[in-house]
């Protein structure tokens, strides 16, 4: 499954957002350096989702990704 993630670096708390059938908003405390707010994120998405491998498809380096959660 791909889902469309708009990523929110530096946020005061951590939390998912549904926004549409195969898009969400997700709010982040790391910084956006060191690669940092990317593995948070496949944390929270890893527990969001559990029993299956989440990894970034496209937008490595980009507040807009595309993730691919594999069962």
């Amino acid at each position: 499954m791909l889902v469309k993630v708009k990523v929110f670096p530096n946020s005061k708390q951590r939390k998912i957002l549904k926004k549409q059938n195969d898009s969400w908003e997700i709010y982040l405390k790391n910084k956006p350096q060191q690669n940092q707010a990317n593995q948070e994120m496949l944390s929270l998405l890893s527990q969001h989702f559990p029993g299956t491998k989440v990894k970034i498809k496209k937008g490595g380096r980009s507040q807009n990704k595309i993730i691919e959660i594999i069962n």
